[in-house]
């Protein structure tokens, strides 16, 4: 059966959330989008791409599937990276994936089916689409997908610069030390490097969307379950490393029913063929 379907999903920061978009000097300068105000001005708006969003479904997707087909240090490189990053479009000569084989991929590995992937020289078009982050803030209202009661807080009441160091470990020449005795009082031999970060702050909200376009019953019950594991698991933006990142999600209800199949029994259940065509696809 045909599926289509759209989650629409809120989040809340749990901590500072930080998405660079360019690097100036030593301070990473937060992503931002152009978005028409109702009195036609424009105005910046922060917000976490959907490539980036995308790219943590992927993610969790691909960490899925490994758990349930156990190919962990099997595959080639190059196709490790095509499930987890989406591949790259490469010079080969191989014959493209098309029809039949191209179906019974989608198949096998419902995880290149929902996300798609470029595999040797033509890319395989998956059956999710995904929207920008964007924070519920007053001059994202143009924008915003749903209505919000009371006031919402400024795009300048969220935004914030965090300022971090780092300490360089090497001998400056003092014997027992790797300090400069300088730095305390501001020398220029200081191994400490400051640099900043922006970031929003922490309570910030959050919408966005989850759509599934045409996909099958096995494509439905791989991408919910992704979803699922995104709400308990899921982070926004970099920096996880050092706290940033953290959220919790919900996703709203929608018509259209839960899943009708077991996309682990299904997928499982054909795992020596699964593993085959992986190992076949071209590099």
């Amino acid at each position: 059966m045909i599926v289509s379907r759209v989650w629409e999903i809120e989040m809340t920061a749990r901590s500072p959330i930080s998405h660079r978009g360019e690097l100036i000097g030593t301070t990473a300068i937060g992503r931002r989008m152009k978005v028409l105000q109702a009195d036609g001005s424009v105005e910046l708006v922060p917000v976490i791409s959907g490539n980036s969003f995308r790219g943590v479904l992927r993610r969790i997707g691909e960490e899925l599937l490994r758990d349930v087909l156990g190919y962990e240090g099997q595959l080639p490189l190059a196709v490790a990276h095509t499930l987890r990053n989406g591949g790259a479009i490469v010079k080969t000569q191989a014959e493209p994936i098309t029809g039949r084989r191209l179906h019974q991929l989608r198949e096998l590995i419902p995880h290149l089916s929902v996300f798609g992937g470029a595999i040797g020289a033509a890319p395989i078009d998956g059956c999710l689409r995904v929207g920008h982050v964007v924070p519920i803030v007053t001059e994202a209202t143009p924008i915003l997908r749903r209505e919000y009661p009371g006031p919402l807080p400024s795009r300048f009441d969220i935004e914030a610069l965090e300022s971090y160091s780092h300490l360089d470990d090497v001998t400056t020449g003092h014997a027992g030390t790797t300090v400069d005795p300088e730095a305390e009082t501001g020398g220029s031999g200081s191994p400490v490097m400051r640099y900043d970060i922006e970031t929003l702050a922490a309570g910030t909200r959050f919408e966005s969307w989850v759509q599934l376009v045409r996909g099958s019953d096995l494509d439905h019950a791989f991408a919910a379950d992704v979803l699922a594991e995104f709400t308990r698991s899921g982070w926004l933006g970099g920096r996880t490393g050092i706290g940033h990142g953290q959220i919790a999600t919900t996703i709203a209800d929608q018509a259209g029913g839960a899943p009708v199949v077991d996309w682990r029994e299904i997928v499982a259940s054909r795992r020596s063929e699964a593993l085959e065509t992986l190992l076949a696809l071209p590099a």
